[in-house]
């Protein structure tokens, strides 16, 4: 390489480091990455202030009266305490984390699994001044809860960022109360986004390798520039320790059920009516359409809101507001944290055609418990799928009888090919193949032998879905 080319190539990496720095300067507030000691202390020292530790005293605990634990050698080797201290009934106590969202009025946020059976709830803020909180509120379904403490006292907010505006790969940073430490900082990225199936009914976890520990639960998960972007709720681990696999509940979720909760005292989530499971790669292909996510109606609900808007099964609910819906859980995210009363826009595909419904939203509270003579036998009759499976009529003992119409499983094999297929004995079949089925008769012409592929919708209990049986 020539001496020009290097000087060219030492200008070109020169500018490209400049154009490297500028944006992330732009990306972070003044002075983070000032000077020679790149720092998030000048974004801390804005954010900590708001982030608190929450004490709860439980309610007291009678040791167990058993005439075992009489006996010096039971009580030692059961870690029970002595007579004398027996007398006393314990108080357990326990701490996580909190974040101040509003100063004027006092309201914190934090976990409900914290503060559940609490009798005594105090808020530490960072320079140590220290308050007795009330309970506002606290919705077990998002693990959220809302504490009010009442002071004349200047007080710190933290904002609260559009967490939909989150990417894989962001910075964030992890404040909370790890194991009483009082407060502790951590810093990662985002790892995932989306996450479900921890524990909680309305789940849109974000995923960080921040560290994030017991006693961090309640506390905050914030952007480079100091906004709440999630509340730190759970981690996985085999040990109870960090892993670098922790889940923060994303702010706009948080939000919420916060101003429910600080208008209302409590949550009141809409309902739709509808049962439905999600898009499969099969299921598009028996319906005909070149998608594979979206919610399937199973079941429209009498009298709901769905049935009124005009949704029908075999429905693929796509979107709500305009926003993507990939799978119910999207879905019961959607509707459930919405109040009764809001009107929705719905896009749906009913036989590969787009169409756009409203609906108003009733109350959850009101909707029922859901999302649960002649014979046949599936033996060289019916189609392979559903051999191992006896069928018999809908009889007016059945709890569906009257309100549909359909062939009932009565008996399914074990390790049979129904049973592979996810039939069960009381299944309702009402239609294959989208043709409605009355009686057994109907279902040995509709699912004969030479049928290659069911598509049946099938009612359980006080659901519904649809199997596809190969």
């Amino acid at each position: 390489m020539t001496p020009m080319n290097k000087r060219i190539n030492a200008l070109f990496l020169s500018c490209l480091l400049l154009l490297c720095m500028s944006s992330v300067h732009a990306a972070v507030p003044s002075g983070m990455l000032a000077g020679d000691n790149p720092s998030l202390a000048p974004m801390l020292d804005e954010a900590l202030p708001a982030v608190v530790n929450v004490v709860v005293t439980g309610k007291p605990q009678q040791m167990p009266d058993n005439p075992l634990f009489n006996d010096p050698f039971f009580r030692r080797f059961f870690d029970v305490p002595d007579q004398q201290q027996r007398q006393t009934p314990r108080q357990p106590t326990a701490a996580g984390s909190g974040v101040i969202v509003d100063a004027d009025k006092g309201y914190v946020l934090t976990n409900h699994h914290v503060v559940t059976d609490a009798e005594k709830i105090v808020v530490r803020l960072n320079d140590n001044r220290e308050y007795d909180a009330k309970l506002i509120g606290d919705d077990p379904e998002t693990d959220i809860a809302v504490l009010q403490i009442k002071t004349d006292d200047k007080l710190t907010e933290l904002p609260i960022a559009n967490s939909d505006d989150l990417r894989v790969g962001d910075f964030v940073v992890a404040i909370g109360n790890p194991f009483g430490l009082r407060q502790t900082v951590t810093s990662g990225i985002v790892s995932g986004l989306g996450r479900h199936g921890l524990g909680n009914r309305y789940e849109d976890f974000i995923q960080t390798d921040a560290s994030i520990n017991p006693g961090n639960s309640g506390g905050a998960l914030v952007n480079l520039k100091g906004e709440l972007v999630g509340i730190n709720s759970a981690i996985l681990s085999r040990t109870g320790g960090n892993i670098g696999i922790g889940f923060a509940i994303p702010s706009n979720l948080v939000n919420s059920v916060y101003q429910q909760i600080a208008e209302n005292g409590e949550v009141r989530r809409g309902r739709l009516g509808v049962v439905g499971q999600n898009l499969t790669a099969d299921l598009a292909s028996a319906f005909d359409l070149d998608i594979n996510q979206g919610v399937v109606v199973a079941q429209v609900m009498p009298d709901s809101p769905a049935a009124k808007a005009g949704i029908k099964e075999r429905d693929v609910i796509t979107q709500v507001n305009g926003k993507d819906i990939d799978d119910f859980s999207q879905l019961a995210n959607a509707i459930g944290l919405k109040a009764p009363g809001d009107k929705v826009s719905i896009t749906l595909l009913r036989n590969g055609k787009q169409r756009e419904v409203k609906a108003t939203l009733g109350n959850a509270a009101d909707a029922p418990d859901s999302v649960g003579g002649d014979s046949a036998s599936a033996e060289s009759d019916l189609a392979a799928g559903l051999q191992g499976a006896t069928f018999g009529p809908l009889t007016d003992d059945n709890p569906l009888a009257g309100e549909v119409e359909g062939v009932v499983v009565k008996d399914v094999e074990r390790g049979s090919a129904a049973a592979r297929a996810g039939l069960r004995p009381g299944d309702v079949i009402t239609s294959i193949n989208r043709q409605p089925v009355k009686d057994v008769s109907q279902l040995s012409k509709l699912a004969g032998p030479d049928v290659k592929q069911l598509l049946l919708h099938v009612r359980r209990g006080g659901g519904a879905l649809f199997l596809l049986i190969r």
